[in-house]
This record gives structure tokens, C-alpha cells and sequence, in this order.
């Protein structure tokens, strides 16, 4: 079973490598050195791959006069220095948002969306099962309920196809995410919240960037969340984001994350509000702040990879890369792919990405079916939940997870490698793709062998 932060662990995988390629932008190599470069490393031949991948997080001499200057002021706290809102003015520019609250995390970002939107005790959100577990956990602290749409396996995102129906008299949201950076299928999710009058809550975590028809994910929804944990393309070790074309939300946004404070058009009836404090720290926003040019380089240079790779796996039988929204454009937080063993003489996904990997290139399975890990039996099982929804319900919800057949065939046959892989030269992406040639081609003996 797949670790839940496994996604985390691609981020620092390095691997050894080799000396000779088979193909090379889609040329043979020398017939002097085709043989050995032909078979893989498993059965004796030289990786695909030589040397490692970009390490991660990364860091830049150049931003550390602008860090000390921030630790030796003495103030470090979000009210006591203008670093927090510089980066939020900022970072509201590089997307083309009204407004941006810098939190403490992803994770916090979602929580305080879902108390602005009105999402209680009682509530239920449609939610993409395939994410990470913060997804889920956000709308249980809520004490609210996350109710699966299916998982379209073209494009590993929430398929709108499957949302009319996992919707009652008690859903007050849509939480569509944009895994690895993928944009989900926006305009038919958006209107079916229209619909039915429900708030549209983009979990944007690992989608920095990402475009869906002109517009950047986190600015298509009422709100949008960010993270910029160690992982991340921006990242800060933690902190998140809030973005909005609403600045009256993110005034809400505001008010909540700062343990009610009055905030902008959020004024209350007194000085205070519902709250809690989930702010960002002067420290985390100059490192973040000082990210947005590099930002922007990298994800270029990960979007022309990943456009190259896409191009040549596809044509390995077994093979199939994702598919993108029209006028769509990711930024690859995770290159994934999906994987038919039947291709590949039965190798199980496991033995696929042992193979590849032995080739210098790590990869493996991301998610599996979280909701069967226990997370949401305690839930349902719990005096609260019992209290707010009957038994009835709660064993229709439980038995509704049978129904996710496509979630199942995506955590089943997903292999991805990680972001820093993206940003290597172009001869190195040709690597990755040999590689799988490689095991592709030989298959049948490496099955036999393993």
C-alpha cells in the first residue's frame, strides 16, 4: 500500500545512471553500443539514466541578506511587518486574483474557505477522492461531510459527469482539485454548482500556475487554496494561500484566520469575529516572496517536458499520459501516467516502476483508496456524526464507496515521477523515455526473471 506522502518522497529521489542511451530524441544509437544499451539494467544492461535529478527544495545565496534582515528586525509576527501582505499583493498579481491571505498552510487554507462559504456541522462537499488526505481532513474538521464524485481516469481529476448525483438537500460546496497540477474540467463544475446554488472551493495546492482557458486555477472558483509546503514548487517548508476575485471574502478569509479580528468590509458588530489563528510568518513570506521569477521559469521548463514526454510515451504500448482540458495547461507537480500491465506481459505496477527505477528513473504508485484506510469509519462512527446524520445515511455514504470505479482504476494504474525530474535537460527526459522503452521491449524476460 502506498504511503500517503509517497508524492513527497519522489521530490528527493535521486538514482544512478548509465552511459549509453537506445534512442536519442527518437534516433538509434551506434550499433556498437545498441545491445548493451538495449537491455535493461535488471538483466545486466546500463541504465537509462546516469547520475542523479534536481535536488529539492532548493535554495539561493542571493535570497538570505533579505531573510537575515527579517530575522534580525525582531519581527516576525504577520501584524508587526509589511512581508505578509507584499507577498499577498504579489502573489494576487502573478495569478491575475483581486485578492490573496497568506496562511499557515495548505491545509489551513482549506479550512478557513470552508467556514467563509458557510460549510458546518451537518453540511456535506463534493470532493475528488484522488488527493491528498488534507483535502478529506479539511472538511472533517468542519464536522461536514466529504462526498465522493468519481475520479475520470483520462485526466486523474473529478469527473463533472459524476457530481449531479452524490448531491442532496444537505451539500453546500464543490471541492474540485487540481492534482499534480492538472486543472479539472472547470466550466461544467462550475455549472452545476450554479445550479444548485453551492460554493465552489478549488483546492489548488499543487496547481501554482496551472491555466484553464486564460485564467489561472484558484481564480475559477469563489476561493482558492494553496500550499507552499517543502514539496511544493514555491515552497516555504509550510505556509498557504487564499485567492479570490471577491476582496469582501477575502476580508472573511482575513478575519477568520486572525483570530477574528474586524477586517476591510468585515467589520461585525464589534471588534472581533469567529475565529482562530492560522497566520503566515514574516520569515515564511520573504522566502516566498523572493520564489515568483523562479517560479515562473521553472514551470516553463517543466510544461516543455512534459509536453515532450507526453509526446514520445504515448506511442509505448501500455502507455497512456493524461489528458488535459481543452485550452488547458498544467504544471506538473507529478508527471503521471497510467499503466496497463497487460502491455508489458503482466508486470505488476510494483515490478514496472522497480524496473524503471533499476533504469535510474524513480517512479511508483501516488494515491490508493483512502477511504477505506479507517479516516472515515472513525468519522461516520463517531457520537457527533451519529448525532448529525441517521444510520441510514451514514451506511448509504460507507456503501457509496463501491461505486467509485473509475478512483479505483486510477489508484490502481497510476505510476508518476516527481517534479524535479521535470526540470532536467531535454537528454535527460529522452533517458526516462528509453528507459520505459526498455522495459516495454523486454518485459516478458524481466517478469520471468523477477
Amino acid at each position: 500500500m502506498q504511503h500517503r506522502s509517497e508524492r513527497r518522497r519522489f521530490i528527493r529521489s535521486a538514482a544512478a545512471g548509465s552511459a549509453a542511451l537506445a534512442w536519442l530524441g527518437g534516433r538509434k544509437a551506434p550499433l556498437a553500443f545498441s545491445a548493451e544499451a538495449d537491455k535493461p539494467a535488471l538483466l545486466g544492461g546500463t541504465p537509462a539514466h546516469k547520475g542523479g535529478w534536481t535536488g529539492w527544495p532548493q535554495w539561493r545565496e542571493s535570497w538570505e541578506p533579505q531573510v537575515l534582515n527579517v530575522l534580525r528586525s525582531r519581527r516576525w509576527y504577520r501584524l508587526s511587518a509589511p512581508h505578509v501582505s507584499d507577498f499577498e499583493k504579489g502573489y494576487a498579481q502573478l495569478l491575475g486574483a483581486k485578492s490573496c491571505l497568506a496562511t499557515a498552510s495548505g491545509t489551513t487554507a482549506l479550512t478557513v474557505s470552508l467556514h467563509v462559504m458557510d460549510v458546518g456541522a451537518g453540511d456535506e462537499v463534493i470532493v475528488s477522492p484522488y488527493t491528498f488526505i488534507a483535502s478529506y481532513n479539511a472538511i472533517l474538521s468542519a464536522m461536514a461531510l466529504p462526498v465522493f464524485a468519481d475520479t475520470d481516469p483520462a485526466t486523474l481529476t473529478m469527473d463533472p459527469a459524476s457530481i449531479e448525483s452524490r448531491i442532496t438537500d444537505r451539500t453546500r460546496a464543490i471541492m474540485p482539485v487540481h492534482i499534480f497540477g492538472l486543472p479539472c474540467d472547470m466550466d461544467p463544475i462550475s455549472a452545476a454548482a450554479r445550479r444548485h446554488k453551492l460554493a465552489v472551493i478549488e483546492d489548488a495546492c499543487q496547481a501554482w500556475l496551472a491555466d484553464y482557458k486564460g485564467r489561472k486555477c484558484g481564480t475559477l472558483g469563489d476561493l482558492g487554496c494553496f500550499s507552499f509546503q517543502e514539496s511544493k514548487h514555491i515552497p516555504s517548508g509550510e505556509g498557504g494561500a487564499i485567492t479570490s476575485m471577491s476582496e469582501e471574502l477575502i476580508d472573511k478569509c482575513n478575519s477568520f484566520h486572525n483570530c477574528g479580528r474586524a477586517c476591510g468590509t468585515n467589520q461585525g458588530r464589534g471588534s472581533f469575529t469567529r475565529g482562530n489563528n492560522y497566520r503566515m510568518t514574516q520569515v515564511q513570506a520573504m522566502i516566498l516572496a523572493q520564489q515568483f521569477d523562479k517560479l515562473v521559469k521553472e514551470t516553463a521548463v517543466r510544461q516543455a517536458n512534459a509536453d515532450h514526454l507526453t509526446a514520445n510515451l504515448g506511442k509505448i504500448p501500455g502507455i497512456a499520459p493524461v489528458r488535459l482540458p481543452e485550452n488547458a495547461r498544467a504544471v506538473w507537480h507529478l508527471y503521471p501516467f497510467r499503466y496497463d500491465a497487460t502491455q508489458f506481459s503482466g508486470m505488476s505496477l510494483g515490478q514496472f516502476a522497480h524496473a524503471v527505477g533499476a533504469e535510474g528513473v524513480p517512479c511508483g504508485g501516488v494515491y490508493h483508496e483512502q477511504y477505506y484506510d479507517g479516516l472515515l469509519d472513525e468519522a461516520i462512527a463517531s457520537r457527533g456524526y451519529k448525532r448529525l446524520w441517521s444510520a441510514e445515511r451514514l451506511k448509504a455514504y460507507r456503501d457509496s464507496f463501491k461505486e467509485l470505479k473509475g478512483n479505483k482504476q486510477v489508484c490502481e494504474t497510476t505510476v508518476a515521477m516527481g517534479q524535479n525530474m521535470l526540470l532536467g535537460e531535454r537528454s535527460d527526459m529522452d533517458h526516462i523515455i528509453d528507459a520505459i522503452r526498455k522495459v516495454h521491449a523486454h518485459s516478458a524476460e524481466l517478469v520471468k526473471a523477477m
